[in-house]
């Protein structure tokens, strides 16, 4: 099985929950990881190079998807729109679409660079805080969805909805590291985003999907 995965913070829980989790399986040996910026998972997925993957919510619509998904209530801190000419983010699809359905002006910046502005003090508007201003509604930024091994992904998925995942102080260090964070930064962000699907999520998503 082939699975996309973003390579940012957001999903630092779920990629310790799946590594400790396939230690303990045989299908470790068939499970491979591609990891990458949102945009590009995305077109991984749709080319079937991937069997599954947190896809950007605003190219799930018709993608048969499990009950996860990357969701902010309020504030998410990655995901800003910094003062300055209109530009997208390359990284990024629900992002951009969710500066223009808002009828936002600026430059969009996601994902841990985002972050890094920021905890340095960099001003910007928290679009998932500017949604929620909106809807009184979280904000669903990606999707677990699969397009094979569909019985396997659920499974994981429900499974992952039930463990409270406990990330070693070592990762923490390592993956704080890595961003020019502290391990407490990392800890305090990852308390903002939540991952099953509850109703409200469900609710936004349905309705920034149909605008």
């Amino acid at each position: 099985m082939l699975f996309g995965s973003i390579s940012y913070l957001n999903l630092l829980p779920f990629q310790v929950f799946l590594k400790r989790r396939l230690s303990h399986h045989a299908t470790r040996m068939s499970f491979t990881y591609k990891r990458a910026v949102p945009s590009t998972i995305n077109q991984a997925f749709k080319r079937r190079a991937v069997h599954a993957a947190f896809i950007s919510s605003v190219a799930s619509k018709k993608c048969n998807c499990t009950n996860l998904g990357i969701i902010a209530h309020k504030k998410v801190y990655s995901v800003l729109l910094l003062k300055g000419e209109n530009q997208s983010d390359p990284a990024s699809a629900t992002s951009n679409k969710l500066a223009k359905v808002l009828d936002l002006q600026g430059r969009v910046l996601i994902g841990d660079t985002a972050l890094q502005h920021y905890l340095n003090g960099g001003e910007g508007l928290d679009l998932a805080e500017a949604w929620y201003k909106k809807t009184a509604l979280p904000f669903v930024f990606a999707r677990l969805c699969y397009n094979q091994h569909g019985r396997n992904i659920e499974h994981l998925a429900k499974t992952f909805a039930k463990t409270k995942v406990k990330i070693p102080q070592y990762i923490l260090k390592k993956e704080a590291n890595k961003r020019g964070i502290s391990p407490q930064q990392l800890t305090w962000y990852l308390e903002h985003i939540y991952y099953e699907m509850d109703w409200k999520a469900k609710k936004s998503l349905k309705k920034f999907l149909s605008m």
